[in-house]
């Protein structure tokens, strides 16, 4: 079946993205009339994730299609927007919102913010076996399967994403040796459920304030860390030159390429190393290690903090942060390009288990959330530090404040860490719902 967009050049496509964002951020500016009232109750942030996923729903453009020839060849096609931006802008980005950190002030933040990264977890993993067990109890057949083809082999892969990230997903794709033939149900769940749970999360970054009061939050330590900056800010504030502008660029963009540099060692380094461990469940513990998105991501994210401790913190009075937020909005779009909201109602057994399951993990977030009067940054960040990995995290953060957006690399980089054994974990207890 063909299934090319109406736009398929890259080139296009990009200029509808940045038309699509420009388009939020002149209505966000208007300051009478409907629009003001609109932002008051849908972010400018989630209209930025929003409109591109209409438009790949509406069929103008698309993350991958297909395409028929005559002899019915099938050839598949994708764009490499999402790409660039995640392995391009996003360390960008993360150099630029990180040049006048406080690191101390991030640690200032206290116990509360592992706590809720933590309860994420927690969430995930005691999350899938759950809604096996409801699914179960209304549509056997969608829980079932045997050998390689049991779907709770299949959820495994769930989990290791929703923990970590790619790189966790894979390993217990291998570890569990789903049928692949079938995994590619297991990745639109993922893509679903994950993009739906975002938007809900962007949505309440708009509504922080009124949940924070009922949550009882203590944002202070919040407060003074964006105060901190803001106030650094404005000390160095200045109408920024030409040379000030490449030397932002020069810092951006040469840090994103000793990232990739320096990845491009590290990862096939310690993939080679992890492979001659000789016992495969220490290996697969370890696997994150061989992805070079994980070191590129940590990588760029030393490289500022060290940077944050030179002169070159000033450029933030140019706009360094400014411009980190631009690259994030594009990033934003790429990821909301990836969303056919259509796809919801396929495979609507899978989908249940999904939302189920991610219903779970976000109630035991604002539970814990009250209990311990955490704020929404909070859970936000600590939920896609999980749920989103370092591609998800620091957009999360960066919405409330740009200096946050290291907060959320942070977090990931746990993600990464445990992702694998606390999936593992997952998976034995959905083994067991499955059967029971």
């Amino acid at each position: 079946m063909d299934t090319t967009p109406l736009f398929t050049n890259d080139t296009i496509v990009f200029g509808i993205l940045m038309l699509a964002l420009g388009f939020v951020f002149v209505t966000e500016s208007i300051k009478t009339g409907f629009w003001p009232q609109f932002y008051k109750i849908v972010p400018g942030l989630f209209m930025a994730y929003m409109i591109p996923a209409i438009l790949t729903t509406t069929g103008l453009i698309s993350p991958e299609w297909k395409t028929v020839s005559e002899t019915g060849e099938v050839t598949e096609h994708s764009t490499s927007l999402y790409y660039v931006a995640s392995r391009y802008l996003l360390p960008a980005a993360l150099v630029l919102m990180t040049l006048s950190i406080d690191l101390k002030a991030v640690f200032n933040l206290g116990w509360k913010a592992l706590v809720m990264f933590f309860t994420g977890t927690l969430g995930i993993v005691i999350g899938g076996p759950i809604a096996i067990l409801i699914i179960a109890a209304i549509s056997p057949e969608t829980v079932g399967g045997a050998g390689p083809d049991a779907v709770w082999r299949g959820l495994s892969t769930l989990a290791g994403s929703w923990i970590g990230g790619g790189a966790n997903q894979t390993a217990m794709l291998e570890i569990y040796e789903y049928n692949q033939a079938k995994y590619g149900a297991m990745v639109f769940v993922d893509i679903v459920v994950a993009n739906i749970w975002m938007a809900v999360i962007l949505i309440g970054i708009g509504k922080r304030n009124r949940i924070n009061k009922w949550l009882k939050a203590d944002t202070s330590s919040i407060e003074d860390l964006k105060e901190k900056v803001s106030t650094f800010s404005e000390s160095v504030k200045r109408n920024p030159s030409l040379t000030d502008l490449m030397i932002i660029g020069a810092i951006a963009f040469g840090t994103v390429s000793l990232s990739h540099l320096c990845s491009n060692f590290l990862a096939p380094f310690f993939e080679n190393l992890v492979a001659g461990i000789e016992s495969q469940t220490t290996r697969n513990l370890f696997t994150f290690l061989g992805s070079k998105f994980f070191w590129m991501i940590s990588i760029a994210t030393l490289i500022a903090i060290l940077l944050s401790n030179t002169k070159a913190r000033n450029y933030e009075g140019a706009g360094a942060s400014k411009f980190g937020s631009v690259f994030i909005y594009i990033l934003v779009a790429t990821i909301g390009m990836k969303m056919d909201l259509t796809l919801i109602f396929d495979n609507l057994g899978l989908i249940g288990i999904g939302i189920i399951w991610m219903s779970i993990h976000a109630l035991l977030l604002i539970g814990v959330a009250k209990l311990i009067k955490a704020p929404y940054f909070f859970l936000a960040v600590g939920s896609q530090a999980n749920v989103g990995g370092a591609a998800s995290a620091p957009i999360v953060a960066s919405a409330f404040h740009p200096s946050l957006a290291t907060v959320g690399v942070l977090l990931a980089v746990f993600g990464y860490a445990i992702g694998t054994i606390a999936a593992i974990g997952c998976t034995i207890l959905m083994e067991l719902a499955a059967a029971g």
